[in-house]
């Protein structure tokens, strides 16, 4: 079974962060939209069971994502299947129609500027996402994925790389919870 692990930090200045990992060698992107609408499960509440369901679109690319329960309480390592979707010229339409129609309803919309990068830190290659996301902010994400046997030293190497980049505040919460908790 795969993990992600991953902490968002939230920060006032994305690019004081790009120089920080460009100076690491690391390549940065440029930006691409990312869309990604969250569902209500019809029989379990989600926010209950710390779970997501989600289709992004990103550009003409469409992916659908299960995010299991956070699996301790300083990051945000859960278990996470993510498979690609075939977009046609109604992009994710006919993908939303199937997943409403087994019951699934929307719950909100999070849409955000992302750029990306991967840089070496201690042996291993770290995806970096800086986000600018709607209604909320900036933000830095390190990430990643790992084994079960693996998930501990996989945390250590990101909570290093977090401190060279000058991240000391992580937000532990996803970017759907902190737009719910923005709603009121």
């Amino acid at each position: 079974m795969k993990f992600e692990v991953e902490q968002k930090f939230p920060v006032t200045d994305l690019r004081a962060v790009e120089q920080k990992l460009k100076a690491l060698g690391a390549v940065i992107s440029g930006t691409q939209l990312e869309a990604d609408v969250y569902y209500r499960h019809p029989a379990r509440d989600f926010s209950q069971t710390d779970e997501a369901l989600r289709i992004r679109t990103v550009g003409l690319s469409g992916y659908i994502t299960y995010k299991g329960p956070k699996v301790d309480t300083t990051t945000k390592t859960r278990r996470e299947i993510e498979l690609p979707l075939t977009l046609d010229d109604e992009g994710i339409g006919p993908w939303r129609r199937l997943i409403e129609a087994l019951s699934f309803t929307p719950v909100a919309e999070v849409r955000k500027h992302r750029r990306k990068a991967t840089v070496r830190w201690n042996s291993r290659k770290v995806n970096v996402s800086l986000d600018e996301v709607q209604d909320l902010g900036e933000f830095v994400e390190l990430e990643l994925v790992a084994v079960a046997d693996h998930v501990e030293r996989e945390k250590a190497v990101i909570r290093s790389l977090a401190e060279e980049l000058g991240l000391f505040s992580s937000e532990r919460r996803s970017y759907l919870e902190l737009v719910m908790a923005a709603k009121g």
